[in-house]
């Protein structure tokens, strides 16, 4: 039984193949194209499922979507959205999805159709091991729905459950993402890495814009939004409340900014905790399964699972709308099966190409790049690794299978010391290019990151903050308030990366690195050994390991060649001045 599951045509497209029960492969289209965040059906994503199940196209069951056109087409209509739009029409047609996957994917057989938060709530349950838990999805909006309550027991989910288009968490998150000169669709991370550095000083304003209902239920004051017109996020009601400009996305970030966010980072985790709260008294579950572009708010995360009343807690890696397509795979198989995929927990998401030695070996060999060659001593390549690590090198690490969703694993990532007072800053300046308050995760063995975090559990994901409790001073990946996003590593699902932790703690006593995504400001994650290439010629990265292959920056003359990249530029075809509601 090989089931294709899609997600496309809004934001975040991506492909995955669920084969005899068991996710196989699943990936953003962004990574082959190059184009953050990009919308558009999945044909390189498809291409590379296909191949990593060993089958064609005539192979598949079943391609499952993740929504439903017809429910969507009528919030579109009765918002009117899009009618500033050119060729607004062609957008708002109920088969276009289906003519689409037709004409593009190449695909003549079954395609079954999933609701958008159905899809998110499965994505989550049917991935986390738990027997029976709780479901909570929040995003911006999918086909009416913005937030919807649930429970699975088994092979079995439904919601029961729904707040409704226009009042949505996520639309109030981005208004003020907007309203802080970031990008909707892409700033809202930043939002929450602003906040600790700010007092709530605004929070009664915010409290203002959002009434709690009974229930699940909550209601956004449409006075202070604007986004239904399709322009902008807020009103002109909102700058008289709150009595601050909106900040210009060049402009200088000042302390009123950080309140403001900090602001809306309490408000947001206050109504998710009491409707978390009030999840909990409908299912009497103590597992709860969160999926959704909110549940990427790992700072909220945390705090849900360490106030609220859930013992445990599973948020899918890829909660935004890329793993929409895993649910609907998911749901797919259970329909057309009668079983639930393979009910083991999610235990990593290295579910993308992968590049063998021999390919990396003739890319090199094609270029004037001194390099050296690690095969067959692995142990040694950990240690110069180390070393240079130690040594306060920035690492470009590509290695084994890409990570699906927006977290960096340790298969495509920029690594360094976290004892570094300096290398924040630097990171942040010189190779990300990216805003200074920015914070940093970090990547700790399993074993003993209980001496370095207030973490009593695996978090193999990034998706929750904890405090920094470590005996050694660890500032470059401490955040203002104390806090780090923790990956924990194992050798069971990531052995070189585990190889590399262990090598930097037989050296240094730190069995931590820096973690950040292998990619810079405004591009998607590099994919392949040549997008590692560029991104290590273009940026002030020290030295670049690709398996068993270390380049050092010093043996090389590149200034001609990052000159050269330079001039290279990728643009997001998703607006980010309003939510893209097409």
């Amino acid at each position: 039984m090989n089931v294709i599951g899609v997600s496309a045509l809004y934001h975040n497209s991506a492909c995955c193949l669920i084969q005899d029960g068991v996710l196989v492969a699943a990936v953003e289209e962004e990574r082959f194209t190059r184009i953050k965040a990009d919308p558009d059906m999945p044909q390189e994503a498809l291409r590379y499922c296909l191949e990593a199940g060993g089958i064609s196209i005539h192979d598949v069951d079943a391609m499952a979507y993740y929504e439903d056109p017809a429910k969507k087409l009528d919030r579109q209509l009765w918002s009117g959205v899009g009618r500033t739009m050119p060729n607004w029409q062609s957008y708002l047609d109920v088969n276009r999805p289906e003519e689409v996957m037709r004409i593009l994917l190449g695909y003549e057989g079954p395609i079954m159709f999933f609701d958008h938060h159905l899809s998110h709530a499965a994505s989550s349950y049917y991935f986390s091991g738990f027997e029976e838990a709780a479901l909570l999805t929040v995003d911006g909006v999918g086909e009416w729905a913005t937030t919807t309550y649930g429970s699975g027991q088994g092979k079995t989910l439904s919601l029961f459950e729904e707040v409704h288009f226009p009042d949505s968490l996520g639309l109030l998150y981005s208004t003020i993402t907007s309203y802080l000169g970031f990008g909707v669709n892409d700033g809202e991370y930043k939002v929450m890495g602003l906040a600790p550095y700010g007092k709530p000083r605004y929070t009664d304003k915010l409290w203002q814009l959002i009434k709690m209902g009974p229930g699940g239920q909550y209601q956004l004051n449409m006075e202070y939004f604007d986004f239904l017109e399709g322009n902008r996020m807020y009103s002109d009601a909102l700058i008289d409340l709150l009595q601050l400009p909106v900040r210009p996305a060049d402009a200088e970030m000042t302390q009123v900014h950080a309140d403001l966010a900090v602001s809306l980072q309490v408000v947001l985790e206050s109504v998710l905790l009491s409707k978390a709260t009030y999840l909990h008294g409908r299912t009497g579950s103590s597992n709860l399964c969160m999926a959704g572009g909110v549940a990427l708010n790992c700072v909220a995360n945390g705090n849900i699972l360490r106030k609220g009343p859930f013992k445990k807690m599973f948020v899918q890696p890829a909660a935004n709308d890329a793993g929409g397509a895993l649910g609907a795979a998911a749901l797919a198989q259970v329909a057309l099966t009668g079983e639930a995929p393979v009910r083991e927990p999610l235990r990593h998401v290295y579910l993308g190409p992968r590049f063998g030695r021999s390919e990396i070996d003739r890319m090199l060999q094609s270029t004037s790049i001194v390099y050296e060659n690690y095969r067959n001593n692995t142990d040694q390549l950990m240690a110069e690794t180390a070393r240079r690590l130690a040594d306060g090198k920035v690492i470009g690490w590509f290695s084994g299978h890409m990570e699906f969703g927006p977290r960096s694993l340790g298969g495509r990532s920029i690594l360094a010391d976290p004892r570094s007072p300096q290398m924040r800053d630097l990171i942040n300046a010189m190779v990300k290019k990216r805003e200074g308050f920015r914070p940093f995760a970090p990547a700790v063995l399993e074993s003993e990151a209980h001496h370095h975090f207030d973490l009593d559990h695996p978090s193999p994901f990034m998706l929750e903050t904890c405090q920094v409790i470590s005996p050694l001073d660890l500032p470059a990946i401490t955040h203002v308030d104390g806090s780090a996003r923790v990956q924990t590593v194992t050798a069971d699902t990531n052995p070189r990366f585990a190889a590399l932790l262990e090598a930097f703690n037989a050296l240094t006593g730190c069995p931590i690195l820096l973690n950040t995504s292998f990619n810079v400001k405004g591009e998607p994650i590099v994919c392949t050994p040549e997008d590692a290439l560029k991104c290590f010629i273009a940026n002030d990265i020290d030295c670049l390991v690709m398996e068993d292959y270390l380049i050092d920056r010093d043996e090389n003359s590149l200034d001609i060649l990052k000159w050269l990249l330079s001039t290279e530029q990728h643009l997001s075809t998703v607006s980010q001045n309003v939510y893209t509601f097409i």
